[in-house]
């Protein structure tokens, strides 16, 4: 987080500072659920950690979970918070697992500036693990498309 920040504001100069990403939301706020990065590494796996911890995403199409239509619920990786429904999944089409809203007080949302666009993260809201993105292209009855790292998730058939 600290190189990107850096080497954003280098490139762009202070001007340009507002276009970085501010730290993650586990970097600024507290959870009901607080780990060490040490705790955090040796719970997640690489690209877990990079996904949930660092803000990273797994490539398309390579979440077990896209492909999953069972009946039963979607679970926060990082501390087994209920997250989604299968009820509100879809297929987007985009690759990843996505869904047209979370459970009620599931998720918590902020601005995303990086890439040099704006975008809303989705974050869990009892660990701070990052979830993915929303966005206004999806199905009735919200408009919404949660499009959530597979990685982030664990599945819990009903």
């Amino acid at each position: 987080m600290f190189r990107r920040r850096f080497l954003g504001r280098v490139l762009m100069g202070v001007a340009g500072a507002a276009l970085v990403r501010p730290a993650s939301a586990a970097e600024e706020d507290h959870f009901e659920v607080m780990r060490s990065e040490a705790e955090w590494r040796a719970r997640l796996g690489p690209l877990e950690y990079r996904v949930m911890r660092e803000e990273g995403t797994e490539r398309a199409f390579t979440s077990p979970l896209n492909d999953e239509h069972r009946d039963g619920v979607f679970r926060c990786k990082g501390c087994d918070l209920p997250l989604y429904t299968s009820k509100d999944k879809f297929d987007s089409g985009t690759g990843w697992p996505s869904f047209t809203r979370a459970l009620p007080d599931a998720v918590r949302t902020r601005p995303d500036r990086s890439f040099f666009m704006v975008r809303t993260e989705v974050h869990c809201r009892r660990c701070g693990s990052h979830l993915g993105h929303v966005f206004d292209d999806g199905p009735p009855p919200t408009g919404k498309r949660h499009c959530i790292n597979g990685v982030s998730l664990t599945f819990a058939p009903a």
